[in-house]
């Protein structure tokens, strides 16, 4: 298992839309990619979307297949995980889909002002203990921390299988009185036949967690809202 990580990482560093970022090399910086990302990376004019804590980057690239004329960056440490993701872009030429593997702490250091159109949160750690309450991604610091970069009117999209997490970011929009789009407890229950037809199609891609979850029955929750 640790030499089959050891390949996987390797192989990452070869990837050309995979960019791993060290702790000292961001820590108080910002990136030389800040507001080039369309330009210098994607090379293309198209909206750009995170998902943040993408584990295997499985919204990603099911997004990126769905929608070309979008690019997609998958967002997390774990590069274990993120090089499925990666690896499919590679083997299968996607070329919407890049990653970025950093610490989200560190995540405004890599965009400019209104750089990005929307953020899909996909089954974060709800850190559910209260000595972890700022490591929660939808608190009061990292939404600060969106707001530096996500434009005007952009979405912000939660899929959790937590209750605790779930009912915690309902308090946080309500405290800040940010606009609520959209909410359900039971995401597959009747509330998915409510929704048009795309949203739909977007909301069954399912993560490797989510698999899980819902095979032990959790019940899925989504939600979206504004911050800015």
């Amino acid at each position: 298992m640790a030499k089959r990580k050891l390949e996987h990482f390797a192989e990452m560093k070869t990837f050309d839309h995979v960019l791993e970022v060290p702790f000292a090399d961001i820590m108080g910086k910002s990136h030389p990619m800040k507001g080039k990302w369309r330009e210098q990376f994607f090379k293309n004019n198209h909206p750009i979307i995170l998902e943040l804590g993408c584990g295997k980057g499985e919204y990603s690239v099911g997004l990126g297949k769905k929608y070309p004329n979008n690019n997609y960056i998958g967002v997390d440490i774990k590069g274990a995980r993120m090089w499925r993701g990666a690896k499919t872009v590679q083997e299968e030429g996607i070329e919407n889909v890049g990653f970025l593997r950093t610490r989200i702490d560190f995540i405004d250091s890599f965009f400019a002002p209104g750089e990005i159109d929307e953020i899909w949160i996909t089954f974060p750690d709800p850190q559910p203990r209260k000595n972890r309450a700022r490591k929660r991604l939808t608190g009061p610091m990292f939404i600060e921390r969106y707001q530096k970069f996500l434009k005007p009117g952009g979405l912000v999209h939660l899929k959790t299988d937590s209750d605790f997490f779930f009912e915690y970011t309902l308090e946080q929009i309500e405290a800040h009185s940010y606009p609520l789009l959209e909410h359900t407890f039971d995401l597959y229950g009747e509330k998915i036949n409510d929704l048009d037809a795309d949203t739909r199609e977007i909301l069954n891609i399912k993560t490797h967690y989510e698999t899980l979850f819902s095979a032990k029955g959790f019940k899925i929750k989504y939600l979206k809202f504004n911050i800015n």
